[in-house]
């Protein structure tokens, strides 16, 4: 069975991800990037190599999504997988579901801050580019065609879809779903991780050491990610930019255009009103 670690892009899944695979597979708690590998994305081209041929075809990968989930989980052991994709069906084939996934943290960031790392994390300067891209509900990453952001770690195609198209995609329609937003990632670590620890132990029927937890969460601090990522432990880079960048210090109050926001907080209203945003 599948745990999903799902979120619109640049919205802290990365860090999340961090967060459990030092939980999971270190001795201590301490981070170690290279245990990140132990939670890769879906999906990817190693994970349908033995499927099929035509990796660009989004009909063929969308008709073997749960056959490349069923084969990651032949050995009846919990698997985490981090995705971008939202929870769609295409052609009657659906991106996962109950039968497949165990659970799903699902991760949000406000979309104004998230605009403002997509320009960062690809290297644009326009901020109208960027919402474009927030706002494209046939948003597709990894297939050979002009795109408004070229997409190079994707080598298949990854449904993203707009950002409120790839919320509600997720929101409650997996079992033992668990919403964390990236807001109370940065104003309460503890407490928000804490939460995952106490959600992960529910699931996998454990009981972690607290010192691991809290080992897990000092060694997985924004801070603590920006070092290490400066000191080149980190490699999951956009176009020469930092990928653990502004985090706490983003401000889109500041740094938005006051059009581009009332152009987010109309078209995304009703979502952020949900979650606090307005």
């Amino acid at each position: 069975m599948i745990i999903w670690l799902a979120s619109y892009p640049k919205s802290g899944n990365t860090w999340v991800r961090a967060f459990i695979s030092s939980l999971l597979y270190s001795e201590n708690g301490i981070n170690d990037f290279t245990k990140l590998s132990k939670i890769p994305q879906f999906p990817d081209r190693r994970q349908f190599k033995t499927l099929i041929d035509n990796f660009q075809d989004y009909k063929i990968v969308s008709a073997n999504w749960k056959s490349a989930q069923n084969l990651l989980t032949l050995d009846n052991e919990i698997k985490f997988l981090k995705t971008h994709h939202a929870l769609v069906k295409i052609n009657n084939f659906e991106f996962t579901d109950n039968t497949n996934s165990l659970g799903v943290i699902h991760i949000v960031r406000d979309p104004r801050t998230v605009l403002l790392s997509l320009k960062n994390h690809f290297g644009v300067t326009d901020s109208e580019e960027a919402k474009n891209f927030l706002f494209n509900e046939h948003l597709w990453l990894g297939i050979n065609k002009k795109e408004e952001f070229k997409d190079r770690s994707n080598k298949i195609p990854t449904l993203i879809g707009s950002w409120r198209i790839n919320y509600l995609s997720w929101k409650n329609k997996i079992q033992n779903y668990l919403l964390v937003k990236y807001e109370d990632l940065l104003q309460n670590p503890y407490e928000e991780f804490f939460k995952i620890s106490n959600y992960l132990e529910k699931l996998m029927k454990c009981k972690f050491d607290e010192n691991k937890i809290n080992n897990a969460i000092k060694s997985t601090s924004f801070k603590k990610l920006q070092n290490l990522e400066e000191e080149g432990y980190f490699k999951e880079h956009g176009q020469g930019v930092k990928f653990f960048n502004s985090g706490p210090n983003s401000n889109w109050k500041l740094e938005l255009d006051e059009k581009i926001v009332q152009e987010l907080n109309i078209r995304f209203k009703n979502e952020m009103l949900e979650l606090g945003y307005l």
